[in-house]
């Protein structure tokens, strides 16, 4: 078995009310990079952005990114 990340971003910018627009002005990250992390558009993400989302939203990083077991 692999392991696969996801990000469970959407989910929780919905519980916490905030829009994907609100989120960039507060952690300088572009509205397009974070519609895309919502969307599972992405490849890699730069730590510093992950510390950021975290801190924007008052989550720890297990909130944020999901592990899940997939078969080959």
């Amino acid at each position: 078995m692999a392991l696969k990340t996801r990000l469970n971003l959407e989910a929780l910018l919905a519980e916490k009310g905030m829009s994907q627009r609100e989120l960039a002005r507060i952690t300088g990250i572009r509205q397009p990079s974070i519609n895309d992390m919502c969307n599972g558009k992405y490849e890699r993400m730069p730590l510093q952005n992950i510390a950021l989302i975290c801190d924007a939203l008052n989550v720890p990083v297990e909130r944020l990114i999901i592990l899940e077991r997939v078969e080959e």
